[in-house]
């Protein structure tokens, strides 16, 4: 992953001796909004304002967390307002660059950089910060909005309205209470429960992880049976930022993090649902299974030593869902 300290370069992992082996996932750090008129958002800041062509995404196509902002990006029309560019799949000792030997990976269409912590650097030349993506870009001040996904994807869901005529609504006023009850156990016992499990460095870290990561799992199922969605009829934020680490799961979860209880292909509901969310308009386009698959089994040689990348499960994303999902 590495980080920058001060704005210099360090190529670190993350330190979980201090932690008795647990991983622990630093807050993101850029959290200004954009909003329809440039007012203050939810973080008080202000000054964007939604414009067509004034923002440019950057993401890697493995990386769950952007992977939310791409699908945002498309289930709300963006495409032709937001820009992006897409990093090389591989995060060695640069961290995530911009090569661009790999099948979609673009380099990086805004200033030709080698590497995406110099992004980071050319928004504060003193920032201490892990790097990551999704990044958000403002073109018009040449600074980051933010890297913070689950606010990306909030921006992305309502303040472009005026712009695309798309209002969808997937974090609706009425429900975000709900929403925010949904996402919070998924976050910790799922999404980032993953990681737990897959970056712990003692057998008891990763127990408390992964038994509460499939303690949840399971309970999903449960619901599932009962429900289409998370909250019901209406899909909502709460499901893609589910599905983002689903449709990982059985290719790199499952094995390379040691997540190896069940399957999602073992559950018939988070199966049925995982495929439904897949086949959704505008959705498999993000999905780049090659770039998750060469991500994880390249990138992390503490788990990995030799980068050797598994054959992996063949999986029938194309099988009809609605016969096997609650009406």
């Amino acid at each position: 992953m590495g980080r920058l300290i001060d704005g210099n370069w360090f190529s670190d992992w993350y330190d979980t001796q201090s932690t008795g082996g647990k991983f622990v996932r630093p807050d993101s750090q850029f959290r200004n909004w954009i909003t329809p008129d440039g007012g203050a958002g939810p973080t008080g800041n202000a000054g964007f304002a939604a414009q067509s062509g004034r923002y440019h995404l950057y993401v890697c196509y493995a990386c769950p967390w952007a992977h939310r902002a791409l699908i945002f990006r498309n289930l709300k029309e963006l495409r032709n307002h937001i820009s992006i560019s897409v990093v090389h799949p591989d995060m060695l000792e640069n961290g995530w660059t911009f090569d661009t030997d790999d099948h979609g990976a673009t380099g990086d269409a805004l200033f030709g950089l080698k590497y995406m912590h110099e992004i980071y650097q050319k928004a504060d030349l003193n920032v201490t910060t892990r790097v990551t993506v999704p990044v958000l870009w403002d073109t018009k001040t040449n600074q980051i909005v933010s890297n913070e996904s689950s606010e990306i994807i909030r921006m992305f869901n309502s303040a472009f309205n005026g712009l695309t005529g798309n209002t969808d609504d997937y974090w609706p006023l009425e429900r975000r209470s709900e929403i925010t009850a949904m996402n919070t156990p998924i976050y910790s016992a799922i999404n980032n429960g993953v990681y737990k499990a897959g970056f712990a460095t003692t057998q008891g870290a990763y127990d408390i992880a992964v038994h509460a990561l499939f303690d949840k799992l399971d309970e999903l199922e449960t619901h599932l049976g009962q429900n289409r969605y998370l909250l019901g009829q209406q899909i909502t934020e709460a499901d893609w930022r589910l599905f983002t680490t689903l449709v990982r799961f059985d290719l790199v979860y499952h094995q390379h993090f040691k997540c190896n209880r069940k399957r999602i292909t073992d559950y018939p509901n988070l199966w049925g649902y995982t495929r439904e969310l897949f086949q959704w308009p505008g959705v498999a386009e993000t999905v780049n299974f090659n770039h998750i698959i060469a991500h994880y089994h390249r990138s992390h040689e503490t788990i990995n030593r030799y980068q050797i990348v598994p054959i992996n499960p063949v999986i029938d994303w194309a099988e009809p869902h609605r016969r096997d999902r609650v009406s």
